[in-house]
């Protein structure tokens, strides 16, 4: 008689770098087990899995794949399966982000926004219902609040996130009762690489009613609470930005 996996297991995309990685170390030392999907990023996801190895032994699977391949999505979800034999959670947190002004965006740019932020976490989300459902698990997809109050020359970003944002909703309606999805849609808590520039940031953080960045935990500290503690919350959208939304 084979015997259950003891503990939680959540899957997160895009987990070796930044937001995805402080989401895994939260959900780790929640007491989740954590499949850590990467896609270039592999020399920082190796080492991410051996730091949480060292605090517990085989709590951690690493995935690698591209997610715009969509062959590889349910090959991700049978990996995770075999080795687990469970799936709690998933975390749509891979995103593409790059400007794409109007007069010389191309359908590249636009099949590779799509795919990362909408189109992948679709059709992950399609492979891992039953192993979802079995568990009463949740979904958390990692927004932005440019879908909803759009940024000048990110055209197809916004949209990208916008559709992630509608589906958030929509399998919320078609997953209930077995399955919780929602979003989180962060503020300033972690500059682009190429991004604003500090005066920016200062004017946008003015606006703020909180006055002042967040910070990566603050995010992943929500998408714990969606999984583990929001019982009663689906379809939700969670602007985790200071109270950045209300005055832009």
């Amino acid at each position: 008689m084979t015997t259950a996996h003891p503990r939680p297991v959540a899957l997160i995309t895009g987990s070796s770098r930044r937001v995805g990685a402080v989401i895994a170390r939260t959900l780790h030392a929640a007491g989740y087990d954590l499949a850590l999907h990467y896609r270039h990023s592999s020399n920082e996801a190796q080492a991410l899995a051996k730091e949480l190895e060292q605090q517990r032994a085989g709590s951690t699977l690493l995935l690698p794949a591209e997610l715009a391949d969509l062959s590889s999505l349910p090959t991700l979800i049978e990996k995770l399966l075999a080795h687990f034999g469970r799936l709690d959670a998933l975390v749509n947190n891979a995103s593409a982000f790059y400007a794409t002004p109007l007069d010389n965006a191309t359908p590249a740019q636009w099949n590779e926004l799509f795919a990362s932020n909408a189109q992948a976490p679709f059709f992950l989300t399609q492979a891992a219902i039953p192993a979802l459902r079995a568990a009463k698990g949740g979904i958390v997809n990692l927004l932005d609040i440019y879908a909803e109050r759009p940024l000048v020359g990110y055209t197809l970003y916004c949209m990208a996130k916008a559709s992630l944002s509608a589906m958030t909703r929509s399998l919320a309606l078609e997953l209930g009762p077995d399955i919780r999805v929602n979003g989180i849609a962060p503020g300033a808590v972690m500059w682009p690489a190429e991004g604003k520039s500090d005066e920016e940031q200062q004017t946008l953080l003015a606006r703020t009613p909180l006055k002042r960045a967040g910070t990566p935990e603050d995010v992943a500290n929500a998408a714990l609470w969606l999984l583990r503690d929001a019982h009663y919350v689906t379809g939700q959208v969670i602007h985790v930005d200071g109270g950045r939304m209300l005055s832009i």
